[in-house]
């Protein structure tokens, strides 16, 4: 694949496997040596991923496109850093407990960046940093959670079809039903898809 042929999303989202390591959560958390996951895996997983021009988001006919075909009619913006955040330090622990909603998560990082976490099949986190200019979906009964890096600034788009409903349920909450339609249209597939290939 030459440098022409790279995929411009790569540009504002990367997304790699973590260690274990319990330290500071804003960290990149790389395993040694590092290992990347693609955005094609991460599609497989649910997650949805779109590269926008972020100075012009009031006009991007691109973003306009995105919100009419998949209904997102709600939106608004949240700033995620010590200065505009109320009670920053409880919330930032809060985003960071692993979680799900029963609807799907849409954030458009239109300035700064941030780390959003999701587990694969084998229950393995991924890490999926969303900087100016990604926009990134995470399906309805997908575990999840989010800190910010280093920097500790992130301005995100939060869209939303209709009246936006942002309850978490924190692990376990494996008996809702958008938890089972998420395993079974995105994490038992992908098993089923890993013995077919096994048996190939």
């Amino acid at each position: 694949m030459s440098a022409s042929d790279k995929d411009p999303r790569e540009e504002v989202i990367q997304a790699w496997y973590m260690d274990d390591s319990d330290e500071d959560q804003r960290l990149p958390h790389h395993k040694n040596p590092k290992e990347f996951v693609s955005l094609d895996k991460l599609a497989e997983l649910g997650v949805l991923s779109w590269r926008l021009d972020a100075d012009n988001y009031e006009t991007d006919e691109e973003l306009k496109k995105i919100r009419e075909d998949r209904g997102y009619s709600y939106l608004d913006f949240c700033e995620v850093c010590p200065e505009k955040l109320p009670n920053y330090e409880e919330k930032i622990k809060n985003f960071f407990e692993e979680h799900l909603h029963t609807d799907e998560e849409i954030r458009y990082a239109v300035a700064g960046s941030g780390y959003f976490d999701v587990r694969d099949g084998n229950e393995k986190w991924i890490r999926i940093w969303v900087k100016k200019g990604g926009l990134i979906v995470l399906p309805a009964g997908c575990y999840h959670r989010f800190t910010l890096d280093t920097d500790n600034y992130i301005k995100a788009m939060r869209l939303f079809v209709g009246d936006p409903v942002w309850t978490p349920y924190n692990r376990p909450h494996d008996h809702l039903p958008a938890r089972k339609e998420y395993v079974q249209g995105f994490l038992q597939k992908e098993a089923g898809d890993r013995s077919i290939n096994a048996a190939a």
